[in-house]
């Protein structure tokens, strides 16, 4: 299975290629994709990406993570997350979200086991 392209991104907006819905913040991995909630793992602009975030994409046997930390770069990324992937052999890529976009395409599209989680906003 291949990761979904991320098709459009604009501000508070996010389709993925394949995917009728319309995502605020998504994840996606090889063969999927769904909105990334906040709400289920407690999370903020500070501190930021919990691993509770990434577990699920995890999961999907990722080789890489990207993670869009906003428009404006407005969410965190603490250590101890980056350490998370580390430790289960995940490569990690933390760009403003319009370039993790156009890095996880970029990975996508040349076939590599990537996931990402995005925020499109501040």
């Amino acid at each position: 299975m291949s990761s979904p392209e991320i098709a459009s991104l604009s501000w508070g907006q996010m389709k993925v290629k394949g995917c009728s819905t319309t995502y605020k913040d998504c994840k996606v991995w090889p063969g999927g994709s769904r909105t990334w909630d906040w709400r289920e793992t407690g999370t903020n602009h500070s501190p930021g990406v919990q691993p509770a975030d990434l577990e699920e994409v995890v999961q999907k046997g990722v080789k890489t993570l990207v993670i869009g930390c906003g428009m404006s770069e407005a969410l965190q990324v603490p250590p101890s997350t980056v350490e998370y992937l580390k430790k289960n052999g995940i490569d990690v890529v933390i760009l403003q979200t319009e370039k993790a976009v156009a890095e996880y395409n970029a990975l996508a599209a040349g076939g590599a086991k990537v996931g990402g989680v995005f925020h499109s906003t501040c």
